[in-house]
């Protein structure tokens, strides 16, 4: 289902834990990190899309979570054309989401990365707000950036986190974002904290399955 720019409806998940650190996800059988996040289907709500999509990408249910706050508008990023199936080109030009804040109100234990036959992760952690955006898929970076600042503002209080405290940034790259309708293009870059090597070691409290399924080349 795509708009009449060729840009397809999506949710992006930004989860936290009492501490105010957000899931964060490895791609399967890539070296990618990155937020849950997924497609809107025809006849979904955005909010109902989310739902679908914490279940089928982290095992989570309505009852685990609690809605903090949502974009007010559509974030867009646009998908280079080697990332685009032949046949979808010309036609499909990226995605634009609504992003969610939601807060875990149930337990790590509740997290299961194998809800469906077709998991998008094989590894995840807790990580500190402000993620670093070295280790997502490049032209996915700026939409990040736009979508953890505009919910920062909204932040449960956590004693030692500073709301608006984004760290080093290196404006390399543009991020489009539509605002009440019209798009247009912000400077927008960004390495938020540490990099990661792709030679990672999961922390306490992540996870890894040895066994995944074959990885899904479709953009989600």
């Amino acid at each position: 289902m795509l708009d009449r720019e060729g840009f397809r409806p999506n949710v992006g998940i930004v989860l936290l834990n009492q501490k105010n650190q957000v899931f964060w996800g490895k791609r399967i059988r890539t070296h990618s990190w990155q937020f849950p996040q997924g497609g809107i289907d025809r006849g979904e709500s955005p909010e109902q899309a989310m739902y679908r999509e914490l279940h089928e990408e982290v095992g989570l249910f309505p009852e685990h979570v609690r809605i903090v706050a949502r974009t007010r508008d559509w974030l867009r990023y646009e998908v280079p054309d080697r990332f685009i199936r032949r046949e979808a080109r010309g036609h499909y030009r990226g995605q634009k989401q609504i992003w969610y804040l939601l807060q875990l109100v149930g337990n790590d234990w509740d997290l299961n990365l194998r809800a469906t036959d077709h998991p998008e992760f094989d590894a995840w952690r807790w990580n500190d707000y402000w993620v670093p955006l070295d280790v997502v898929v490049e032209f996915k970076r700026g939409v990040y950036e736009m979508a953890l600042t505009e919910l920062s503002r909204y932040l449960p209080r956590n004693e030692g986190f500073q709301r608006h405290s984004n760290p080093t940034r290196q404006r390399s790259f543009d991020a489009r974002i539509e605002v009440s309708g019209t798009s247009g293009t912000s400077g927008s870059s960004g390495v938020f904290g540490f990099n990661m090597s792709a030679h990672f070691e999961l922390p306490p409290g992540g996870s890894f399955d040895p066994n995944p399924s074959s990885a899904n080349g479709n953009e989600s």
